[in-house]
């Protein structure tokens, strides 16, 4: 198959095994995604949905959150990890949203980029999920596959995310972002790997991957 030909066969699997595409964070609105998406920084989406009903019981928006200290929110998010760093971020964020947002997470993901503890990654999960807006945001499941599928050198997710824009259709960027996560978690883990599994990586996938994963 030339590059072309495994793009389509790569949406295409994706479409086949994953026609409806679940969000993996639970929330009702996009300030409850932002705070989620924060949260699941080196942590995962399980513990994160176990710990944001905690949270969204007493705060649920920028106001509510302003009320709490950056130690009351320490303590809910603890389990998640670097709750230090995100505690300070969330309260902070939601400060910025009330006083230059009038409360609302802003559709712009410069703005956004500029909210504490926003990195460009949960920015642009924020516009693609919750706004509907085209962005490919790259986790550790989507690099590692973009790499194992031969479409990027690996080196690093911005890379990996110009890599993936130029490739895919801009009018599934939002689909295949999700897509290939679940795809990651489900067929192609970083542990535990089965090549014979990995539909995609079987028939596309760099020789120099598949060559290793023999060899060990």
């Amino acid at each position: 198959m030339n590059k072309k030909e495994k793009v389509t066969f790569v949406i295409k699997t994706l479409q086949d095994l994953y026609p409806e595409i679940p969000i993996p964070l639970d929330h009702k609105d996009p300030y409850t995604l932002l705070v989620a998406v924060l949260l699941s920084a080196q942590s995962t989406d399980v513990r994160v949905n176990k710990i944001t009903p905690l949270l969204f019981e007493k705060a649920d928006n920028p106001y509510d959150m302003v009320k709490l200290t950056v130690e009351e929110i320490k303590d809910i998010i603890r389990p998640v990890g670097l709750s230090p760093m995100k505690s300070k971020g969330i309260h902070g964020l939601s400060k910025i949203l009330i006083e230059e947002h009038n409360g609302k997470v802003p559709m712009d993901l410069e703005a956004l980029e500029r909210l504490p503890a926003v990195g460009h990654k949960t920015a642009s999960v924020v516009i693609s999920q919750a706004f509907g807006i085209p962005a490919f945001p790259v986790d550790t499941h989507i690099h590692r596959l973009m790499y194992r599928w031969g479409f990027t050198n690996g080196k690093n997710v911005m890379q990996t995310e110009k890599d993936a824009k130029r490739l895919f259709p801009k009018e599934l960027w939002n689909d295949l972002h999700l897509q290939i996560i679940w795809y990651g978690r489900e067929y192609s883990p970083a542990r535990a790997w089965d090549l014979e599994k990995d539909i995609i990586t079987n028939q596309i996938g760099r020789k120099t991957v598949i060559n290793d994963y023999y060899k060990k």
